[in-house]
């Protein structure tokens, strides 16, 4: 779609979160959020934002898109005057289930939202991108979004390799080209260390799933030199994702994982079997009733996953007391590490960001995460997520707006219209 609004003259732009708990709708100035290089992305003031805990509708075609903009235009037309908007620069749309259910989505919205709002720029994102975006901004690494289910994807944003590439060929005492507004010739993130490949960690981290697009293998469209050290699953830019397969199939270290595994630890405790927990037991009796009823509130639930997670907490509130909850935990933590590994970048200026309702547990669960991550992805910094998937949403839009997107285009994950 041709592009009528020049970036330089947007004024706000416009972040959409539309995922299973309901939908978010943000407004922000186009300057708010720093560029590729910044190291929030959050930088100016925060942005308007209105909700509704009613997810969308997902019909034959997937997401609905009319029931979507139904509730979402409204809500952005007066965020948009609160706001004092002259001109929008870009929109982004964030959605669980853009993949395989966004079809109605990215066929009404563009000429939808030209129509209403006069925007000729706009993103379509995957929740897990924009859940990066809002955690790590433009910058290379891997994100852990974890809540009732669980997902990792790692990024490495567009012009990264190159410069990689240019710094590995002529060696770090060499003089190499800038790569960010500072002129240093230093990735983003660094403090000045060039973006040389890390050594520590292990070099393999294989296994991750397939996304099902082109940057599934681990390198996705645009080109991109091979990578220095060995390291050719990045030897161009692109997505790698690791798990996020559900609560059947993988979904490991998760709130449904892990709420599984301790009411499974009462019930063995329940028969006298091995491996039990009596101090589970006693929590799946004060929250569920007696546990032989427990099969016949579960099963038939639609919601089962989100059932199971509800009682990861209180595996939580137990491992302080309880070695078998603590056991859990620790694997739990094995879990989010493995995933992390197996999709995080070995770049200098790379970082691990974790987000998500399941680490409100606190140390618990961060405590062994940070150890499994510190193992396995040695001199990684592990950040606590900047912002949530609608700052991720509005710093995609931002970007959009100022010619600076820098995260990788995936037919499934990202694509701009």
């Amino acid at each position: 779609m041709a592009d009528t609004v020049p970036g330089g003259a947007a004024t706000h732009v416009l972040g959409i979160d539309s995922g299973g708990s309901g939908v978010r709708v943000g407004v922000a100035r186009a300057d708010a959020y720093g560029g590729y290089a910044a190291e929030n992305p959050l930088t100016g003031p925060p942005p308007l934002t209105w909700s509704s805990s009613t997810p969308a509708v997902v019909g034959a075609r997937g997401i609905d898109a009319e029931d979507l903009l139904a509730r979402v235009l409204p809500a952005a037309r007066e965020l948009l005057h609160e706001a004092g908007a002259r001109r929008l620069g870009a929109v982004c749309v964030g959605a669980a289930g853009m993949a395989t259910l966004g079809e109605d989505l990215r066929t009404r919205l563009p000429a939808a939202l030209a129509d209403a709002l006069g925007v000729r720029r706009l993103a379509l994102a995957a929740d897990a991108v924009t859940a990066y975006a809002g955690a790590l901004g433009q910058h290379p690494g891997a994100v852990v979004a974890a809540g009732t289910g669980l997902v990792a994807l790692g990024a490495v944003p567009e012009g990264v390799m190159e410069r990689v590439a240019v710094r590995g060929a002529e060696g770090l005492g060499g003089a190499s080209e800038p790569d960010d507004a500072t002129g240093t010739g230093a990735l983003p993130g660094t403090g000045g260390v060039p973006g040389a490949l890390r050594t520590g960690g292990a070099p393999g981290g294989g296994g991750a799933p397939s996304t099902g697009g082109p940057s599934s293998t681990g390198a996705a469209s645009g080109g991109g030199a091979a990578a220095p050290r060995g390291d050719t699953r990045w030897a161009a830019t692109g997505w790698r994702r690791a798990d996020g397969w559900g609560h059947l199939l993988g979904d490991c270290g998760g709130g449904a994982w892990i709420g599984r595994a301790g009411l499974e630890a009462a019930m063995r405790a329940y028969d006298g079997r091995d491996g039990g927990s009596k101090p589970l037991l006693a929590r799946l009796e004060a929250v569920f009733g007696p546990a032989t009823g427990l099969p016949g509130k579960l099963y038939p639930r639609p919601d089962r996953p989100a059932v199971l997670a509800s009682f990861a907490p209180e595996v939580g509130r137990c491992a302080g007391e309880d070695p078998v909850a603590q056991a859990i935990l620790r694997t739990a933590a094995r879990h989010i590490a493995e995933a992390a590994e197996a999709v995080c970048p070995r770049l200098e200026s790379s970082g691990v960001a974790l987000t998500g309702g399941l680490f409100r547990m606190g140390a618990p669960l961060l405590t062994p995460v940070r150890e499994e991550l510190a193992a396995r992805l040695s001199g990684v910094p592990v950040t606590e997520a900047a912002g949530d998937p609608l700052d991720g949403a509005l710093c995609v839009a931002a970007a959009l707006a100022t010619d600076e997107l820098r995260l990788p285009r995936d037919a499934a994950l990202l694509s701009v219209v």
